[in-house]
């Protein structure tokens, strides 16, 4: 739908342009060819457009349409009930009806349930097994139902072992005492043995850093030496290595290197550290940039090295394959950037795009502008619908950095919808900015910008584990990494600084 002073400028421009239809639109963005003759027609006739388009009047009040929803809330969300009952309306009239009077709804983040991890079903066991209460109880405690800590047990210890290690009030015959107390020790010692099993998980993850579920046959000698000294209190000794698959004599090997000096100690915590504050993307590179910063010099070299003996394994990007969208739907305007990503000062090109994330709790969608002097994200909206909302908000967002300047950027993107709908146009009219559009199907066009989706995801999305994330969750992490991108990631073409850093440097930021 046009406002009156979209259609009355573009009959204008029409006839100034010679009643060119083509020339009209290639310099708006719209309308219709059909649209505009009509228009023109219109204008001919009385001198004028209408101020706007006769609506008719609604089929049903609004007193109808609440009616409606609240018998579908109060009657089991049932929508055949609903019109079964009523009359009216029809089906997809309905789902608009609930969409729009509760908002609510939609919202909400359904969660999933999850299969138990081995550390919980271990700790399940054990507490069944030792209990001074009920099964029932222990069953309410974890959030499960007692025919599952029964199935756990079964899985476990097998279905043989008993579920309690409670004395029995009737006292049994001699052979049958002998057979229960070895049975009983017998229990003591498999759970003592999951115990084991579950310190030994959760030391890996304390002391390592490694995933709860990781595979103790994977670990090097050094980290099973690490793990034996800091249960070595609790368990034997013996226990422990047999345990780990570890020989008696590459511990007391791995634990004596390790008691010798290292004068590498405070710089394998430093580097340690750094990775771990900076999301675990800094390859050796950055990360003696950064050791620099703490008046650490080390080589690159003795960097990668210590990295490589910690495991610190900064994420690669992924290869994917080439494709772009070769949807048109209206004239646009030319390629004024042509794949020229610099800039010399703040605020001369900006790029704009929209990325998706496949969640299980939904899918969120960014929409940044990145600027090309330096690569700093100047604003950004997160939403979960990909719709005009989401880039006129970044854009309005955008706009107030530079109101109280004279920057008039060019504004580029891809050939999306967003970017040609009248909010999106009027918008960068008002501001006086520069559109600019990527050729059709040519996404490299705006590389730049697809560039920065890649170092988001391979750094912050592709290596976490998001099953048990929410959608709120997962937008407060994503503005979060955002302003670390923008004030402490550092980017080695800026001589390791960060964005902000840089400006800062330079003057343009106080």
């Amino acid at each position: 739908m046009y406002s009156y002073e979209d259609r009355i400028r573009a009959v204008r421009l029409y006839i100034k342009l010679g009643r060119r239809v083509a020339a009209t639109i290639r310099q708006l963005g719209y309308p219709t060819k059909n649209s505009l003759k009509s228009w023109h027609r219109e204008f001919e006739r009385s001198l004028d457009l209408p101020a706007g388009y006769a609506r008719s009047k609604p089929k049903y009040s609004q007193k109808q349409k609440q009616l409606a929803v609240e018998h579908y809330l109060k009657q089991g969300r049932c929508i055949s009930w609903t019109l079964r009952a009523l009359g009216y309306p029809g089906r997809a009239s309905l789902h608009a009806w609930i969409r729009e009077l509760t908002p609510e709804e939609h919202t909400r983040v359904v969660g999933r349930s999850e299969a138990a991890s081995p550390g919980l079903k271990q700790a399940a066991v054990i507490a069944l097994c030792a209990r001074r209460e009920s099964a029932q109880a222990i069953a309410q405690q974890l959030g499960v139902c007692r025919p599952t800590l029964y199935n756990w047990k079964n899985q476990l210890l097998g279905r043989e072992a008993p579920a309690s290690m409670k004395h029995h009030h009737d006292k049994p015959s001699v052979p049958e005492r002998e057979a229960l107390e070895q049975q009983l020790e017998e229990l003591r010692r498999q759970v003592r043995q999951l115990q084991l099993e579950q310190d030994i998980l959760k030391a890996a993850n304390e002391i390592l850093k490694k995933d709860v579920g990781i595979d103790r046959k994977s670990l090097s000698n050094r980290e099973k030496t690490l793990l034996v000294d800091a249960l070595k209190l609790t368990y034997g000794i013996p226990d422990l290595l047999r345990e780990v698959s570890l020989a008696r004599s590459s511990y007391f090997y791995h634990r004596a290197r390790l008691e010798a000096t290292d004068k590498y100690v405070e710089v394998r915590r430093a580097i340690a550290d750094i990775f771990e504050d900076n999301h675990r993307c800094y390859g050796y590179r950055r990360i003696q940039a950064s050791l620099g910063r703490q008046h650490l010099m080390i080589s690159e070299k003795v960097v990668q090295r210590l990295m490589k003996q910690e495991r610190l394994v900064a994420s690669t990007p992924k290869r994917r394959r080439y494709g772009s969208y070769l949807g048109e739907i209206s004239p646009a305007p030319d390629n004024i950037v042509n794949r020229d990503f610099r800039a010399a000062a703040p605020n001369e090109k900006w790029l704009t795009d929209i990325t998706e994330f496949q969640l299980p709790a939904g899918k969120v969608y960014l929409s940044p502008v990145i600027d090309c002097f330096d690569g700093m994200v100047v604003s950004w909206a997160i939403g979960t619908r990909p719709d005009a909302d989401l880039v006129n908000s970044m854009l309005d967002a955008a706009v107030e950095t530079v109101a109280s300047g004279n920057d008039r950027p060019i504004v580029h993107s891809d050939r999306g919808a967003h970017y040609r709908w009248p909010g999106w146009i009027s918008r960068i009219a008002n501001a006086k900015l520069v559109r600019s559009m990527s050729r059709k199907g040519y996404s490299p066009d705006n590389a730049a910008c697809e560039g920065f989706f890649g170092r988001l995801k391979n750094e912050l999305f592709y290596p976490r584990n998001w099953q048990s994330i929410t959608i709120e969750q997962f937008i407060s992490a994503l503005d979060t990494y955002i302003r670390w991108y923008n004030e402490k990631r550092i980017k080695i073409s800026l001589g390791s600084l960060s964005p902000v850093e840089y400006r800062k440097s330079l003057g343009f930021v106080a």
